[in-house]
């Protein structure tokens, strides 16, 4: 009796762990066009998909079944209907914050795509505040600096710093601060304010994905606000960064050798610091071998030692060029600096 009550039991769980039959009965009803006949698929899913287990299968497939039905709906085109079925999955997916972030972050887009702007932003910002440690806030908050700069960027900024406090311990808190550096710059053209913004994210959130990204904008627009200094100093740390790295033998920003180039011509032209940018051009090939930036570090290096009363040095660095990369747009200004 024993090994048939295990027996029983091990079948029970094997059967309630499968996946759902109706889920892949609506995905062939929807790739055949046959969208009744999905969504009907669909709400069978839905209807049995909490008997799973563990509850993270259940989870899952409730996800799969509810989305599903508003996708199948969206994609045929019946967008009224689509934008109430995902409207409705937050009130049906109470123990699933992704499944409802991304819902209602979807219901907002088809909004904003139908001219129902009201709706849309009411839908969209409900995701940043309700959601905001998920992936879909960040979505949402694009949607809204997209179609907002072009509408009232003043009220738009101010509705996000209203909201910097209140969620400064959440996974949006980066993307707040990122949004409005970039509406500071662009649309209200405080570029200190706007530096200000990016200045905040690596010294307030240094695992975010941006903190590099705003180390180079802060230092381009220092530049822009004709302080040198402030530049230089944020590309050293944000050169830093490759130290760290390499000890980890993980991560390189994407910036790092352009931001090697531009402390080379930071320091030389607009801190007169001639050794220093000599230095910063020679590290750029050395440093980053594989970066299509090397001749322009080269010629710039050329240019430099020049200036630094040292032509042979910069006809031998020419030289060095053209063994390098033959076809270098820079080897016909080689005439500038008097080399053969």
């Amino acid at each position: 009796m024993r090994v048939i009550a295990v027996s029983l039991v091990l079948s029970w769980a094997c059967s309630a762990s499968a996946p759902l039959s109706e889920l892949s009965t609506a995905e062939r009803r929807a790739d055949a066009g046959d969208i009744d006949g999905a969504i009907a698929a669909y709400r069978a899913a839905q209807a049995k998909c909490t008997t799973l287990r563990p509850p993270r299968r259940a989870r899952a497939a409730c996800a799969d079944a509810l989305l599903g039905e508003a996708e199948v709906l969206e994609h045929a085109g019946r967008r009224r209907e689509a934008i109430d079925a995902y409207l409705a999955i937050p009130g049906r997916a109470t123990e699933d914050p992704t499944t409802s972030a991304t819902a209602v972050h979807r219901a907002g887009e088809l909004l904003l795509r139908a001219g129902e702007v009201t709706p849309a932003w009411t839908a969209l910002w409900r995701v940043v505040t309700e959601w905001p440690d998920e992936q879909a806030a960040g979505d949402a908050l694009r949607a809204l600096i997209e179609d907002g700069r072009r509408r009232d960027a003043r009220a738009l900024a101010d509705q996000i710093s209203q909201l910097l406090t209140p969620l400064a311990e959440t996974k949006v808190a980066d993307n707040l601060v990122w949004s409005l550096a970039d509406l500071t710059e662009h649309e209200l053209a405080n570029l200190p304010a706007a530096r200000g913004y990016y200045d905040r994210i690596p010294s307030d959130f240094p695992t975010s994905g941006m903190r590099d990204d705003a180390r180079w904008h802060a230092a381009r627009l220092s530049r822009e606000l004709g302080d040198s200094q402030g530049a230089a100093t944020r590309l050293r740390a944000l050169l830093a960064t490759r130290e760290v790295a390499f000890g980890a033998g993980s991560y390189f920003s994407v910036w790092l050798d352009d931001a090697q180039l531009e402390l080379g011509r930071v320091l030389r032209d607009g801190l007169a610091d001639l050794p220093g940018a000599i230095a910063a051009f020679e590290r750029l090939p050395r440093d980053y071998p594989a970066s299509t930036l090397r001749d322009d570090a080269l010629f710039e290096l050329a240019i430099t030692q020049a200036r630094a009363g040292d032509p042979a040095t910069a006809c031998a660095t020419l030289a060095r060029l053209a063994t390098q990369s033959p076809d270098s747009k820079y080897l016909a200004r080689r005439t500038e600096l008097g080399c053969p």
